[in-house]
């Protein structure tokens, strides 16, 4: 089943372009926008990507450790909430979803760095 071409236009026109590539295994730091009342501010959520989910409405899974917590967060690619999306570093992984990182603590739960360009 194929996409009409002029809502395909429609949809290349709102996806955003300013994303960097990124895979699972990736550390990356995203600008999340907060409103607190009348102000708005930016606020850091930066963790390993375990999880891309590709296609017309595509998502990633970011996963940080905060104060002993596991916390993950779900960002949809074209949200207005997240401003900016920065890659710190690449890891060396073998899989495309990293949800066994869920259940490793500490030095266990460590990836290695490769240099990605």
């Amino acid at each position: 089943m194929s996409i009409h071409p002029v809502m395909q236009r429609l949809a290349d026109k709102l996806n955003r372009t300013d994303l960097p590539p990124f895979v699972a295994g990736d550390t990356v730091r995203v600008q999340v926008k907060i409103k607190e009342g009348e102000k708005e501010r930016l606020q850091a959520f930066e963790g390993i990507v375990i999880a891309r989910k590709n296609g017309a409405q595509g998502s990633f899974t970011v996963r940080k450790m905060s104060f002993g917590h596991g916390v993950e967060r779900i960002f949809p690619f074209n949200s207005t909430v997240v401003d900016k999306v920065e890659k710190i570093r690449s890891s060396k992984v073998r899989r495309g979803r990293l949800f066994y990182l869920r259940g490793l603590r500490g030095k266990a739960a460590r990836l290695k760095e490769v240099e990605r360009a």
